[in-house]
């Protein structure tokens, strides 16, 4: 009876003990487990926030290289415009009102003349705007007539009037409007006169060379309207501007040099 009432103390005693060493496995394990799934929790995590830092590096440094190359851009484009605004011809405007003395490279007749026909000549003196030349001496000029009639044709009386139309500068041609230069002779023995085309200054007429030459002083017109300024005997010879005479015409319009 004893001897079984031991067995049975030492069956419970064992099993009990095997329960215990059973919850105590369990209890481990799933400690394990926790502790796994926390590392590979963390691991997440790091990965993740690694990930996400890099992004954002990588978009700091995309902005910052975006704006390096707008500012670049934009430096370089000032740079050209000043480079290109330094290089580019300036525009320079001759006023109106200035005067153009030129002095002519033919010889211009009523007689031979009509309406409309051009001539030539070249700018004797140089034309300066605000100090700095802007239209050289030499500069080739074009005309017209505008007014022709011989001393034969006209009861005594011959008329001349010339204008110009444009000058070359530099290789490129411009337009001009210009006063006119009018010229009457009467017939032998009367007055010869300078005679104005209308408007204040239209032209005057510098007889011969400046400083001696061909041709002789006639006149030269100040003033405005219609009115003569100067007059001298002739005897039967037609009007005309001689090759050589100089000329000085007032500018109507504006030129732009470009």
């Amino acid at each position: 009876m004893r001897s079984k009432s031991l067995v049975l103390a030492f069956a419970l005693s064992t099993m009990f003990a095997y329960s215990g060493c059973t919850k105590q496995q369990d209890a481990a394990k799933d400690a394990a487990q926790n502790a796994a799934q926390q590392a590979q929790n963390a691991a997440s995590n790091a990965v993740d926030a690694t990930k996400d830092a890099a992004g954002k590096a990588a978009d700091a440094t995309k902005d910052a290289a975006g704006k390096t190359a707008d500012a670049a851009k934009s430096t370089a484009s000032k740079a050209a415009d000043a480079v290109k605004e330094a290089v580019a011809p300036k525009v320079v405007v001759v006023p109106a009102g200035t005067t153009l003395t030129v002095r002519l490279g033919e010889t211009v007749n009523a007689k031979t003349a009509a309406p409309g026909q051009s001539f030539n000549g070249s700018l004797s003196r140089a034309v300066s705007v605000d100090g700095v030349e802007a239209i050289p001496a030499g500069s080739a000029v074009t005309g017209e007539v505008t007014d022709a009639k011989s001393l034969s044709k006209f009861k005594g009386e011959g008329r001349l009037a010339v204008r110009l139309t444009s000058i070359d500068i530099k290789g490129k041609s411009y337009p001009l409007s210009t006063s006119t230069v009018a010229k009457v002779v009467k017939g032998k023995g009367k007055r010869n006169l300078m005679i104005g085309g209308g408007g204040a200054a239209l032209g005057a007429l510098i007889g011969g060379l400046a400083g001696g030459g061909k041709g002789a002083g006639i006149g030269a017109l100040a003033g405005g309207g219609a009115g003569t300024a100067g007059a001298a005997y002739t005897g039967n010879k037609d009007v005309a501007f001689p090759a050589e005479t100089a000329l000085s015409f007032k500018l109507k319009d504006s030129i732009t040099l470009k």
